[in-house]
């Protein structure tokens, strides 16, 4: 990593984990294959706060610790990037039980639970899915009934207006936003 750590993919330590290594990662990862309207990338980073914000945006009262494990939903893919799901089932390892380990370490070094709770993890998955609808509208040139199908109805509140930042800015956002929520 830049930070000068050297993290076990297979066995990854807390101990290994930077927040800079993370938001430099995630900043750095497009989402949609870099497939989006822009000058810049949708990052991975990016999505995360979105999802974060459209997290708290229907549930004002969460804590702060289930607001950072939504930010950091994602956080494994700033060293293994943003595959899609059909491709890590092909892949032929658990994909998903790979990222689990690496989500738990990160967790444990921000000391949050190892585990997401499963009734936030099904609230983040939600607002997930609520995110891709409106990527896939705003910036990979879905048709609303096709997003809709995909990721279902983004239902009621604000429609976030999405633009693609340059890395540094969009690894800056979710710094500042990390430290508030860690603060």
């Amino acid at each position: 990593m830049l930070s000068g750590r050297r993290l076990d993919l297979l066995d990854p330590s807390p101990l290994d984990i930077e927040i800079a290594d993370i938001a430099h990662g995630l900043a750095r990862v497009a989402r949609w294959n870099g497939q989006t309207k822009g000058s810049h990338a949708f990052s991975v980073a990016q999505h995360s706060l979105l999802v974060e914000r459209l997290l708290t945006e229907h549930n004002p009262k969460l804590a702060r610790e289930s607001r950072l494990m939504a930010l950091l939903h994602d956080a494994p893919e700033y060293v293994v990037g943003d595959l899609i799901s059909p491709f890590k089932a092909a892949v032929g390892i658990d994909y998903k039980d790979f990222e689990r380990r690496l989500l738990s370490a990160i967790h444990l070094r921000f000391g949050l639970p190892a585990q997401t709770p499963a009734i936030l993890l099904q609230m983040i998955k939600k607002a997930d899915q609520r995110a891709a609808y409106f990527e896939a509208t705003q910036l990979a040139g879905f048709e609303p009934s096709e997003a809709k199908r995909y990721f279902g109805s983004p239902g009621a509140g604000r429609t976030p207006r999405l633009v693609p930042l340059p890395p540094g800015d969009a690894q800056a956002e979710f710094l500042n936003q990390f430290r508030r929520l860690a603060a």
